[in-house]
């Protein structure tokens, strides 16, 4: 009896019942795939159908289709003229480049560009301080102070009410839920109207307290400082309104684009003047492409040079700042006015509580 041929593993294949050897050429089927009669038919469980030609084709097709819409030679040209205007930036700052091989600007275009730099710094110095009015604790003395407190309060609040919520139906304590604390302006008007409240409450509540004079005088004041802090949220939000959002948007718009259409001009000229610097060197064979780049270099720095000056003179010519601050100045204006109205009814009253309580001090030093 012959010996069974080894399988690739190096194990013995067994014998078949009938004492033949399996048929070598036949793949063994995989468990779940029953003997299919035709060779061509493919189990499912070895591999997935192979894809049609004509979607390898239309594939095909696409991509060559996308290769030829790329042009190529336009990118290229673009990248050599970023190369070439960063190369004349750098010899221009580094000196290399003599005054009279730098492209004179329009005498216009320069005093334009001036006026435009010093709107735009006059925007920013103001803002840098009035940006304060984004939020109403701009004068809070005691912001930092109160928001830990707050910050710890809020904390004990929400474990609380968790716990109430949750230790229902326990055996363990359920702590009774707490309300949240009441939200309160964070401006000094508001300050000051609480801690005058408060300390006219401490000597009203002492003993003999009602006959104090100072206890009156401050109750006067706190009430004139409730009326002073209304004025001052109406205050903020007209200066945010009417002022602020207008003010950054002039900034952040017509500031800006008049910005960008000036470093446009940077950029051409720099293409131009690299320009006239490559048909300088250029050998006789490349004078011609030389002298076209030239030619169009010279015709962009032409238009340009016109957008950024009827850019500048829009922006320059924009009534919208001046407007702007005649609504801060209008919105200051009504606040102080209020303010000082309010003060001046008040300080009448306190003045007489003033003189009245000299009066009774010198009188019992008489006794």
């Amino acid at each position: 009896m012959t010996r069974p041929k080894p399988a690739r593993g190096g194990h013995p294949t067994p014998p078949s019942k009938s004492g033949q050897s399996p048929n070598p050429t036949r793949p063994s089927q995989p468990s779940g795939c029953d003997d299919a009669n035709d060779a061509s038919e493919i189990c499912p469980a070895l591999s997935l159908p192979p894809p049609h030609a004509k979607d390898i084709m239309d594939g095909w097709r696409k991509l060559q289709s996308s290769l030829a819409n790329m042009d190529l030679s336009q990118s290229a040209n673009k990248l050599a003229k970023g190369f070439n205007s960063g190369v004349q930036a750098t010899r221009e700052r580094l000196g290399q480049v003599a005054p009279e091989e730098i492209t004179e600007l329009p005498q216009e275009y320069k005093d334009l560009e001036a006026r435009v730099d010093a709107l735009r710094q006059a925007h920013l110095a103001l803002l840098r301080i009035t940006k304060a009015y984004e939020s109403e604790t701009y004068d809070y003395p005691v912001q930092i102070q109160e928001s830990i407190t707050e910050l710890s309060t809020t904390i004990g609040h929400g474990i609380t009410n968790f716990a109430a919520t949750n230790l229902k139906g326990t055996n363990l304590p359920v702590p009774p839920p707490i309300a949240a604390p009441v939200a309160q302006h964070k401006t000094l008007p508001h300050a000051l109207g609480r801690a005058a409240t408060s300390a006219a409450n401490a000597l009203q509540n002492a003993p003999g307290g009602e006959e104090l004079k100072l206890g009156k005088a401050l109750t006067i004041y706190a009430g004139v400082w409730d009326r002073v802090s209304t004025a001052r949220i109406e205050h903020d939000q007209a200066v945010q309104q009417h002022y602020l959002h207008p003010w950054q948007t002039t900034l952040s718009t017509s500031i800006n684009v008049a910005m960008k259409a000036r470093q446009a001009v940077r950029v051409s000229r720099l293409e131009l003047d690299a320009a006239k610097q490559t048909l300088k060197n250029a050998s006789p064979a490349k004078q011609e492409q030389a002298r076209l780049e030239v030619e169009n270099a010279e015709d962009d720095l032409v238009q340009k040079t016109e957008v950024a000056i009827t850019l500048m003179k829009a922006v320059l010519d924009n009534p919208e700042p001046v407007k702007n601050l005649n609504e801060l100045a209008k919105a200051q204006l009504l606040y102080f006015a209020s303010a000082a109205e309010a003060l001046s009814s008040a300080q009448g009253e306190i003045e007489e509580l003033s003189v009245a309580a000299e009066g009774h001090y010198r009188k019992s030093r008489d006794h």
